[in-house]
């Protein structure tokens, strides 16, 4: 009985999960929704973090990852169970990442595309990495 109600609500959470696909703006800046960047320490250094900014490395150097660490660390920094927005440097990490969150964890995914290279090209806030 205990695994059908879990199963049920496994269901039932994967139904009301989605995946937005925007593009960064001052909007979504201003609407104080979590932005989590997937990217590398490196590239979190070399281009900074586009304002508020969680940095959560998804994917490593050499493009390995850590499924249950990267959870681990999200729900840790983030209330997964709002919308919140993920960033790499082009959206193409975080494509396949917000439909895995979206399809697989339950969770309501805005993933921006275009990533860091369109924020920085429409001159949105980028701060510094420490």
């Amino acid at each position: 009985m205990k695994k059908i109600i879990f199963t049920l609500l496994v269901l039932l959470s994967s139904l009301y999960a989605s995946v937005t696909n925007q593009y960064p703006s001052q909007k979504i800046l201003d609407s104080n929704i979590p932005i989590v960047d997937i990217r590398t320490p490196p590239e979190w250094m070399e281009t900074g973090l586009i304002k508020n900014a969680i940095p959560i490395m998804f994917f490593n150097e050499r493009g390995g990852y850590d499924i249950q660490g990267f959870l681990a660390e999200l729900n840790k920094k983030v209330d997964t169970k709002k919308p919140f927005a993920i960033i790499c440097r082009t959206g193409s990490r975080t494509r396949m990442l917000a439909s895995f969150l979206s399809k697989d964890m339950g969770y309501n995914v805005v993933n921006l595309s275009g990533g860091m290279m369109y924020a920085k090209s429409k001159n949105l806030k980028i701060n510094s990495y420490k």
